[in-house]
């Protein structure tokens, strides 16, 4: 029973440490994603903003049977890391965040580029008139209008990323205290029986979905400060 019980803490505190580094990761390489499909005219928009949707209705073992190829020993990622001395990243942990950042990746570029698109152009207009830079507009102006989306953007990714099972089984595989995540913990449960272990994973998993909904429409459902 202890044994049951440290593996559960042991895959639920991996499953935090998973979801915030990537979270981080997406909120770094989200943004200027967003900006740019917000801002752009290029005929290419169209493309990169199916690319970045595809997660969202590709089935997660597509994803992760073609990322497990590319990241494994004769794929071209893999090739490269091998070539730098970093191994392969299939049924590591690093290999994990790779297949979130994909995985997840939409839940926090869409939010973030509905949030820059609601801005405008009038605002960064009214900024360049006041001479300031590009940089400065984006820091001073279309961030802080943008907090919105940043929060919705982060609470989804964190918890689309804790909520993972497909991606993380085909890359991590089930390796306790290394790549073995809440989701796949609540399976191998389920698969020896072990019902009462298996809800109380599951219930906890209901109760951080529910409450990081609750707190996204809370958040969102706040009138702007004056």
């Amino acid at each position: 029973m202890l044994t049951l019980i440290s593996d559960d803490w042991a895959a639920v505190w991996l499953t935090l440490k998973l979801a915030s580094t990537t979270t981080a990761i997406l909120m770094v390489i989200g943004t200027p994603i967003a900006w740019w499909l917000a801002r752009t005219r290029s005929g290419f928009k169209g493309l990169v903003g199916a690319v970045v949707a595809l997660p969202l209705v590709l089935p997660p073992t597509v994803l992760g049977f073609y990322l497990l190829i590319a990241l494994g020993p004769h794929g071209p990622v893999g090739q490269i890391t091998q070539a730098l001395g970093l191994g392969v990243l299939p049924f590591t942990f690093p290999g994990l965040v790779v297949a979130s950042v994909f995985y997840s990746l939409p839940f926090v570029v869409q939010p973030l580029q509905q949030a820059f698109e609601a801005i405008g152009a009038r605002p960064l207009e009214v900024a360049a008139t006041l001479r300031a830079s590009p940089w400065d507009a984006f820091f001073s102006v279309a961030l802080p209008l943008a907090r919105p989306g940043f929060i919705t953007a982060a609470i989804l990714g964190f918890a689309h990323t804790v909520g993972e099972f497909g991606v993380v089984l085909m890359i991590g595989g089930n390796i306790p205290g290394q790549t073995r995540v809440v989701s796949v913990q609540i399976y191998d449960h389920v698969e020896a029986l072990e019902y009462a272990q298996a809800h109380l994973l599951a219930g906890g998993m209901l109760l951080f979905s529910f409450l990081a909904l609750f707190a996204l429409y809370t958040l969102n459902a706040r009138p702007p400060k004056a």
